[in-house]
């Protein structure tokens, strides 16, 4: 029976690895979007006066996208930390796979 529990446990740690992984490129995408944004702004910016309303509001706006670089940076670690947990249990996973196995084989 151990057998098997490892197995479903390991392919659902596997899709769940995954997952993670699928969502940790998405976020590192959006902040290289985020990035060009902000240097966007800041060219744009470098057009005006410095007291312009405009240049006002494209300060404000480059600090719209800082403060939602750095939510992403935040579950950014929390998805990379989730890994390193999965990561984890996996190995114990396949330990435990292989000693079932090696207990299995003793018998035969």
């Amino acid at each position: 029976m151990g057998l098997i529990t490892a197995t479903i446990r390991m392919q659902y740690l596997q899709q769940s690895r995954l997952d993670l992984e699928y969502k940790i490129q998405l976020i590192t995408q959006t902040k290289i979007g985020l990035a060009q944004s902000g240097d966007d702004l800041m060219q744009v910016g470098n057009d005006y006066d410095p007291e312009s309303p405009i240049t006002k509001m494209l300060t404000q706006r480059q600090a719209k996208l800082k403060a939602l670089e750095q939510k992403l940076d935040s579950q950014l670690l929390q998805y990379q930390n989730r890994l390193k947990m999965i990561d984890a249990e996996y190995n114990s996973c396949k330990e435990m796979f292989s000693k079932n196995l090696q207990s299995l084989s003793y018998f035969n």
